[in-house]
């Protein structure tokens, strides 16, 4: 019955954990190591274990809607407010690839000073963090999963692009194909399949679960103003461009805006809609994505020398610093948090620089 199951309310017992899940952690948390090993040897700076190269950043105001039905207006929605918010755009892999190389896409979002309790290790912080990829589901359901295909991967980190090229106009082919006939391939976009694209197209989506209050949900950030949708499918030129991503995006906010919707599909069921199978598409007739925000960046600089030294080296995106009431769940979810702490200390270490949680917009 499409619309009209009422939202799951949360009951621990939705999260397994298997007994191997330590394990697994610490295998993942070694392998993103090695990655941010491996390119900072190559290069000299100490990177991001994933989405290591950025596109553009932004400075934004963060709205939170009016209005919103009690199921919606939990944790950060609980009220409206209005809260400044940072938003780093970029690709996943741990190394700094020609954009030639196809790669999925993402964005992270911080949202500065918001009140509430606070999840275990950020009781001191006042920041909101959102981790989003360009594609709606993982393709790996699980750590135990995601483990064994990072393996290859790390292996092959820094090296190889000319194949990597390769592989990525073949599968780049086949995804724009998809798309001539309405359709997108989750596991071609993550496969190197990424059409040539303008990213601020994209929509982005938090793939796995997070608590919402008494409630579970995914999230989205769809664009929502004329200045992006008019982009929707827009090619764009990435032969001898190796940057040619990150230069569409600042080309476009030399003299435009942007508007994106902040959206939340609240499970109302368990069987179409778990939380340990990352890979699971939540059925959008079930449950559809509603707005609980709105996101507005003026025109501005988006790539600069000052920008770079500020969010690449001196700030960290963790779904995992936040609220409480926006618990990351599930074992992908859960494996990020030693993860990414991991990748933030050998950061702060290898760069001599403190990584901090903002309470204002870099002063650029």
């Amino acid at each position: 019955m499409a619309h009209t199951l009422a939202p799951l309310r949360f009951d621990p017992a939705y999260e397994t954990i298997a007994e191997d899940e330590a394990e697994t952690q610490r295998g993942l948390t070694e392998l993103m190591l090695a990655i941010q090993r491996k390119t900072h040897a190559d290069t000299g700076h100490a990177y991001r274990s994933v989405h290591a190269k950025a596109h553009g950043y932004l400075l934004a105001r963060f709205e939170v809607l009016p209005g919103l039905s009690p199921q919606l207006a939990q944790g950060l929605f609980a009220t409206p407010g209005v809260y400044e918010a940072i938003l780093r755009f970029s690709t996943t892999p741990g190394d700094i690839l020609d954009d030639k190389v196809s790669t999925p896409r993402g964005v992270a979002l911080k949202v500065l000073n918001v009140p509430g309790a606070r999840l275990p290790g950020s009781e001191d912080e006042t920041t909101q963090n959102y981790v989003f990829g360009n594609s709606p589901s993982f393709q790996i359901g699980d750590a135990r999963g995601l483990l064994r295909q990072l393996r290859p991967l790390a292996a092959t980190t820094g090296r190889a692009e000319p194949v990597k090229i390769g592989l990525s106009a073949v599968s780049r082919a086949a995804e724009v194909a998809l798309e001539k006939v309405g359709l997108k391939s989750a596991t071609l976009t993550t496969l190197a399949g990424q059409a040539e694209t303008h990213l601020l197209d994209d929509s982005f989506y938090s793939q796995a679960a997070l608590l919402h209050g008494d409630y579970f949900a995914k999230l989205a950030i769809s664009p929502v103003s004329p200045e992006l949708v008019a982009l929707s499918k827009q090619a764009i030129d990435l032969a001898s461009r190796p940057d040619g991503i990150r230069e569409s995006v600042a080309a476009h906010f030399r003299d435009h805006p942007a508007v994106w919707e902040l959206r939340v599909q609240l499970a109302t069921n368990l069987d179409s809609m778990p939380i340990e199978d990352a890979a699971a598409m939540w059925p959008e007739d079930e449950s559809p994505y509603r707005p609980v925000a709105r996101i507005t960046a003026l025109p501005q600089e988006t790539w600069s020398d000052a920008l770079r030294q500020q969010v690449e080296d001196r700030l960290a995106f963790n779904p995992w610093t936040g609220f409480a009431a926006h618990r990351p769940l599930g074992s992908i979810m859960r494996a990020r948090r030693p993860a990414y702490a991991a990748a933030r200390a050998y950061r702060a270490e290898n760069n001599a620089v403190t990584i901090a949680e903002p309470t204002r917009l870099p002063g650029i």
